[in-house]
C-alpha cells in the first residue's frame, strides 16, 4: 500500500513529527540504524530551514523506486524527502550548499552536509515564489551510491511526488516507472475515491506494470482492466517512450492529466472517459507523438488544480524530475488553496549529468 507522510511545518513542534515520519519510512524499507539516522538528520535540517527562512512549509516523505542496475533485478526502494515552501526563495542556492553555511538555531548541519549525507540532493529556488529541496537516502554511507538513474543507460528518467488527501498516511494515488533496454514505461493510477480501498486499486495497477511493462500502452490497459476487477477501479494513464524510434506512446482511461512540452510549446494528451477495472471503453485510445531531446512529460491526478500554468510552474533545466513535480505542486497550491484530493505529479524528463562532487 502506498504510504506517504505529509507533514505541514508551521511551528517547532512539527520538526519532531518530521523526524518520526522519516524514521517510519526508513523502517518501512529496512534501512539500517546509521542510514536511518542520516535520513532523520536531513529531514530535520530541511524542516528547520522551512521555519527559519520561509515562515513554514511542507515536508513530503515517500518511498520510491530506484534503479541501480538493469530492471527488474536492480530495483530497490529508497526514502525520498521533499521540502517545499512559498517563502522568499534563496538568492544564491550555490552559497547555501557551501561549507560553513548553516541555518540559525538549527542542528548546524547545513544544506551542504545534507547534500553529502544524502545519496541524491537537489535544490531549486525561485526568488519571491519559494524553494524546493529534494533528498533521497538509501544504501550504506561507506558506499558511494550513484544517482538512481545512473545505471539505467537511458537518456531520460522519471520522478514525482505523491500527496495524500487531508494528511492521511495512505494515498489512493500511485505511480511507477520501469526502464528497459530501449524503452521506458511510466504509469500513474488514481484509485476511485481516496483512502485504503483506493490505494488497493492503484497499488494493483503498479504491480501489474512491473509484470507487464513490455506491453504497449493499450495492451497494458487491457491487462490492467482484468487485474483491477476485484478492486473499486482506478483512472490510469500509461506513457511509453521508445528510444530507438524517438517516439512517445500514450493511452489513458479516466481523469489523469497529461501535458507534453517540446521547447516552449505545450500540448495536452487526452485520456478516454472510464474506470479501469469497472468501465472500460470498447476501444482504448492510443496516441503516438515525437519525442525530442528537450521534451518533458507531466502526468498528474485530478488533485492538482486544472488551472496550473505549465510555462511558469515548470523550472527549465532542473536535473531531477521530482523537483519539477514538486515545483508544479508548489506553484499550483497554497495554504489558502490546498490540494483537494490525493495528488500525484510525475515528470519524465531528460537525464542531465550528475553534478555532485
Amino acid at each position: 500500500m502506498t504510504h506517504v507522510w505529509d507533514v505541514p511545518v508551521h511551528d517547532s513542534t512539527r520538526v519532531r513529527d518530521v523526524r518520526v515520519a522519516v524514521e517510519s519510512a526508513a523502517g518501512h524499507i529496512g534501512l539500517d540504524e546509521e542510514r536511518t539516522a542520516d535520513a532523520a538528520l536531513v529531514a530535520t535540517e530541511l524542516a528547520t530551514n522551512l521555519l527559519k527562512h520561509a515562515g513554514g512549509g511542507q515536508i513530503l516523505i515517500d518511498v520510491v523506486d530506484a534503479y541501480l542496475g538493469p530492471a527488474p533485478a536492480g530495483r530497490i526502494s529508497v526514502v525520498q524527502i521533499v521540502a517545499l515552501d512559498h517563502g522568499p526563495g534563496i538568492v544564491d542556492p550555490a552559497a547555501a550548499l557551501g561549507d560553513g553555511y548553516s541555518t540559525a538555531s538549527s542542528l548546524g548541519a547545513g544544506l551542504g552536509t545534507c547534500r553529502r549525507i544524502a545519496d541524491e540532493f537537489e535544490l531549486h529556488s525561485s526568488p519571491g515564489r519559494g524553494t524546493v529541496a529534494l533528498a533521497r537516502v538509501h544504501g550504506a554511507r561507506s558506499i558511494k551510491v550513484p544517482r538512481h538513474d545512473a545505471h539505467t543507460g537511458l537518456p531520460v528518467r522519471a520522478g514525482g511526488v505523491n500527496i495524500p488527501f487531508a494528511g492521511a498516511e495512505v494515498s489512493g494515488d500511485a505511480w511507477a516507472w520501469v526502464p528497459g533496454a530501449d524503452r521506458l514505461t511510466l504509469l500513474v493510477a488514481d484509485g476511485l475515491g481516496h483512502g485504503p480501498a483506493a490505494a488497493l486499486a492503484s497499488d494493483a495497477a503498479v504491480r501489474e506494470l512491473h509484470r507487464s511493462a513490455h506491453l504497449s500502452p493499450p495492451e497494458l490497459l487491457a491487462q490492467l482492466h482484468t487485474a483491477l476487477r476485484d478492486t473499486r477501479g482506478a483512472a490510469v494513464a500509461v506513457a511509453q517512450l521508445d528510444l530507438a524510434e524517438r517516439s512517445l506512446s500514450f493511452s489513458g482511461i479516466g481523469n489523469i492529466g497529461a501535458r507534453l512540452r517540446t521547447g516552449d510549446t505545450w500540448r495536452a494528451l487526452l485520456s478516454h472517459p472510464g474506470i479501469v477495472g469497472a468501465h472500460r471503453p470498447a476501444r482504448v485510445p492510443h496516441l503516438q507523438v515525437p519525442w525530442a531531446p528537450d521534451s518533458l512529460l507531466v502526468l498528474h491526478s485530478d488533485g492538482l488544480p486544472g488551472r496550473w500554468v505549465p510555462p511558469d510552474a515548470v523550472p527549465h533545466g532542473s536535473p531531477d524530475p521530482a523537483v519539477t513535480a514538486a515545483a508544479i505542486v508548489r506553484d499550483s497550491s497554497s495554504s489558502a488553496l490546498p490540494v483537494r484530493d490525493d495528488t500525484t505529479v510525475v515528470v519524465l524528463s531528460p537525464t542531465l549529468p550528475d553534478r555532485r562532487p
